[in-house]
């Protein structure tokens, strides 16, 4: 896999694929974390005397425009970020985007309009896909792929376009790839995975591949009520998804077999609805035992136990990821396990990996200095899917 290192861009029209996918609330950014992880690659490449085109999705547009989806605000954000004005091309392929691409001078960066105003960007079709990459190709000399968290996906501006153009990674799809290796190739051991999160059907398949290489998986979040489930447990009103407990069952099980040692929160903290994230008033929770929920409450937090005991797995580990929250850590009165946990990786002597998505947010949302630890992704369904042993579209289409 080439570097931008490898590629001529002084004075041409290098296209750059990040991953600028941020949380907005009205028209603020309320994470800018992704935006701040594309500033390195772009500004080499603008040091370097390209002229910068930048693009990527924001949401999930159905294919059309889509104000509240505008890529505008993150515009606006990257030039504070880069200390110089990001033009704003209002299409994707358009007239904009063409007279806008066509002004640049060397060094200077656009933003297109969110790739997902297009249907050619996610089509299924090839042929449809296929035309919209044309489309991009036109505005550019080189490919640069760069948006770690989107190469999972089989899209035209991530697998289409790089067969189009010179192409090459950027500096943080290599970092990403390389600490992923760390994560699967000659681990430093004991290896603990933490994982959380709502749902345990997202994560069967990590769960899969790693029941084979980790030592210890420390599960919280709603998917830990599936495990104690399928354990024999009540519990109560907290997130449950029953048709996954023959596959839990059938992973704890193959855990004993091989050694891994599977580490279950052994009290919550409980209440009898979710809170409301936006009002953030106080809701009067209860710590329970895990293996005694009552019927009338719902698990919203790991308890105070089981964060001495994930602490107490995580302290003597040499290698650690961690995927998903372990509560509604929005709320005050469920962030604690999530902060523990956090606190738990800075405290280790470990390699210690933040696996995007949430729990990424979290760790800015909490306060804590993200160069601290090991890594913090830009890509929660990406890694997961490099741990599960995919091949990833985006990854396949920058090799030579």
């Amino acid at each position: 896999m080439k570097t931008i290192d490898d590629l001529d861009v002084a004075g041409r029209r290098v296209f750059v694929r990040a991953d600028l996918n941020v949380p907005l609330s009205g028209d603020g950014i309320t994470d800018d974390g992704r935006i701040r992880a594309a500033v390195p690659t772009i500004t080499k490449l603008a040091e370097r005397g390209a002229k910068v085109i930048v693009a990527s999705h924001l949401g999930r547009p159905k294919g059309a425009p889509d104000p509240q989806f505008s890529l505008r605000p993150v515009a606006a954000r990257l030039g504070e970020l880069l200390g110089k004005d990001v033009a704003f091309a209002t299409d994707t392929v358009g007239d904009s985007a063409k007279a806008t691409v066509a002004a640049l001078a060397d060094g200077e960066v656009t933003l297109l309009e969110n790739l997902r105003f297009n249907a050619g960007e996610t089509a299924k079709d090839d042929a449809e896909r296929g035309a919209f990459a044309d489309a991009l190709a036109a505005l550019a000399d080189a490919y640069v792929g760069d948006g770690f968290g989107a190469v999972h996906r089989k899209h035209a501006s991530v697998y289409d376009l790089p067969a189009r153009l010179p192409h090459a990674a950027g500096g943080l799809i290599a970092t990403e790839v390389g600490v992923l290796k760390k994560l699967t190739e000659d681990v430093a051991r004991p290896y603990a995975v933490v994982l959380g999160g709502a749902k345990v059907s997202d994560k069967l398949g990590v769960i899969d591949h790693l029941l084979g290489k980790a030592d210890r998986l420390l599960i919280g979040g709603g998917m830990a009520y599936t495990f104690l489930a399928a354990q024999g447990h009540e519990v109560g009103k907290s997130l449950l998804q029953e048709d996954q407990i023959p596959a839990v069952k059938e992973y704890l099980a193959r855990a004993e077999k091989q050694g891994v040692e599977f580490v279950l929160p052994v009290d919550v903290v409980a209440a009898p609805d979710f809170p409301d994230l936006k009002a953030q008033a106080p809701t009067h929770p209860v710590v329970v035992p895990a293996d005694a929920i009552p019927a009338d409450v719902q698990g919203l937090d790991i308890g105070p136990e089981t964060r001495k005991l994930f602490a107490a797995k995580l302290a003597d580990a040499a290698t650690v990821f961690w995927n998903g929250p372990m509560g509604v850590f929005e709320h005050p009165d469920y962030a604690d396990g999530t902060r523990a946990v956090a606190q738990a990786l800075l405290d280790s002597p470990a390699f210690t990996v933040v696996g995007g998505g949430d729990s990424a947010a979290a760790v800015r949302i909490l306060g804590f200095d993200e160069n601290a630890f090991g890594h913090i992704s830009t890509g929660g369904g990406a890694s997961l899917e490099y741990l599960e042993g995919k091949t990833l579209p985006g990854l396949a289409a920058l090799e030579d």
